[in-house]
Formats: C-alpha cells, structure tokens, sequence
C-alpha cells in the first residue's frame, strides 16, 4: 500500500492542518473524534495501512478493508474543528463520503451507555449556518443511501441501533441545568460535538455524509465509560461504518 500511495502522488503542499497529497486519501473517510481512535481503527482493523498525517497529531491513515481502499482520520473535538478537517477533505482531497464514528451522551430514557446511534438528522445550537446566509433554519441531515446502508449492516450483524435526531452543541460544561431536558422533550437521542457541522459540510460540497455514535455516557443517568474504553472497545459502530 505504501508503494501505490507513493505512485499516486501529485505535487502538493497540503493545507495548514493536513500534510497528505493529492491521492493519499480514500474516498471514504471515518472520522472519529479522537485521533488515538483512528490509530486504534488503522491497527486493528485496516490492512497496509499508512500514516499520511500527523500534523498537531490529527492522525490520518489509509489502507484496505475486505479489498477496499478505506481512510480514516481524526476530526478533534467541536464543530470548528470537524468544520475545518471535513471542509479540506471534500474540497482538496476529493473524499466523497465522511462517517462520522464518535461518542454521545444520552438523553433518551430507552438509550443507554454502549448504545449504537445512527443519526438521521442533527440539531445544533451552533452559530454555524449563519455563513450561508439563508435566511431561516437549515435542518441538517444525514445521506439517505448510507444511512439505510448502515441500518442493514447493523441488522445483519445482529447489532442493535437507534435511529433518529441527535443535538450538536458548542458547549460541553452547560451552565443552564434545564438545557439537556427541553432538548430531551423534543425527542433528541442524544448529544455531541461534530455532527451538524460535517452534515452541512457535505451539504455544501454535494458530497455524503453519516454519523454513527456509541453512547459513552448517560446525562441522566449517570453511566459513563473511562476514557481507556471510549478510544479501545466502541467496535459496533466501526463494523457498521466499515460494512458501507
């Protein structure tokens, strides 16, 4: 693998976040939060895989799953952050589709920790939108074709999952203590970081994306997962995410 990457190559400098050339990268990108994530996917489940970025160690690979060329990379935390990788790869490095594969936390009563989340469509409290000057509200959702890809997938590895609507904030530490149960009430799974930016990225660019997410840990509960379990052992969602 590392040979044909090196045969693929086109003179270019990479951007400021994202040392890879023109063919480094597949057409197909998971992006987990966590860049040690993405090491943990390369290792354990990609073949040949290939470092093509390290830069502020937003690690980056690709290699091939069941014969096909597959890439993964981290996206950080927060939709700035996932804005800013997404938005380079479908417009500089000509990826088609994005899976977003992170944690959640739960809001839902049915939902709990280790739960696998397809998220069909993604609130925000972000400001994000406000660059496309639309006017009103964008409600952004996932790629029909791959989430019912993912649903089947899920079906055929006996792998329960929840479909539906997740909340993408900006704020981790949320000062209001009602926050959480108005969205809850609004039939809101559950909550993360990245999802509403990556969705109106590839909005943007007509490209596809999805987001997959395993429940971490429960606002209401109280269940959680070390942070050791939440990089090592979430492997519903990227058996899922690499089956389409």
């Amino acid at each position: 693998m590392l040979k044909l990457l090196q045969n693929r190559r086109v003179a270019y400098m990479g951007t400021p976040h994202n040392s890879a050339s023109k063919g480094d990268i597949a057409k197909t990108v998971l992006m987990p939060g966590d860049p040690l994530r993405a090491k943990f996917i390369a290792e354990h489940f990609l073949e040949d895989a290939v470092c093509f970025n390290r830069v502020r160690n937003m690690f980056g690979y690709t290699g091939t799953y069941k014969g096909k060329e597959v890439s993964v990379m981290g996206s950080g935390m927060g939709m700035p952050s996932m804005g800013i990788y997404s938005y380079e790869l479908f417009s500089e490095y000509d990826v088609d589709r994005i899976i977003r594969i992170g944690s959640a936390g739960g809001y839902a009563d049915d939902v709990h920790v280790r739960d696998v989340i397809i998220a069909m469509a993604a609130s925000t409290d972000s400001n994000y939108a406000s660059q496309y000057r639309l006017g009103g509200t964008f409600a952004p959702t996932a790629d029909y074709g791959m989430l019912s890809a993912a649903v089947e997938a899920a079906q055929q590895k006996n792998i329960p999952v929840k479909v539906g609507n997740v909340l993408s904030t900006d704020v981790f530490y949320h000062v209001d203590s009602e926050y959480a149960t108005r969205w809850k009430n609004m039939g809101v799974l559950a909550t993360e970081m990245e999802c509403a930016a990556l969705y109106m990225n590839a909005a943007y660019f007509g490209k596809k994306a999805l987001g997959i997410f395993t429940v971490s840990d429960h606002l209401f509960t109280g269940e959680e997962l070390s942070a050791e379990e939440r990089e090592t052992t979430f492997t519903d969602m990227m058996e899922i995410a690499l089956a389409i």
